[in-house]
């Protein structure tokens, strides 16, 4: 996108423009915004609008790891331990996730039947979502932005 188009995104209605100085420039203000349009084009198109990217990210992993613990869900889908407790006590109390106990210290995760349920008729919708927000892009441009993104998850110094 153009430097002007950008700029024409974020002009204010009542008085023109408006000064970002620095911040067009930066990789992390860019990506906020595209998060913001990721996440809101998710909660518009897929489901009802029950249900977050990070509660889909979870579901599928539970379904695809059956007895993963919370702590290693959490490392996965990338956010705090008491975030993902909080994520998991709202699956379990609308019964699409359930807690067993191996032992004393931790929580083996499962989907219940519901749960499966939810996800299969999620899954196509998750796959249409994604295609729609990267139209604009190649399928080349598609793997290098997941490459890239990676990267900068990964390679924090």
């Amino acid at each position: 996108m153009s430097r002007a188009r950008r700029q024409a995104r974020w002009d204010d209605e009542t008085s023109g423009r408006t000064d970002f100085d620095l911040l067009l420039g930066l990789v992390g203000f860019h990506l906020r915004f595209a998060q913001n349009a990721v996440v809101d084009h998710f909660l518009e198109h897929v489901g009802d609008g029950s249900v977050t990217p990070i509660q889909f990210s979870t579901l599928t992993l539970i379904d695809v790891n059956p007895g993963l613990s919370q702590t290693v869900l959490s490392r996965a889908v990338g956010i705090e331990r008491s975030s993902t407790v909080t994520v998991i006590d709202g699956l379990e109390k609308r019964g699409l996730v359930e807690r067993r106990r191996p032992d004393r210290r931790s929580h083996a995760l499962y989907l219940t039947a519901a749960g499966k349920r939810l996800l299969t008729r999620l899954k196509p919708q998750v796959r249409a979502h994604d295609a729609a927000i990267a139209t604009s892009l190649s399928d080349k441009e598609k793997r290098l932005l997941v490459a890239m993104l990676d990267r900068l998850a990964t390679e924090r110094t």
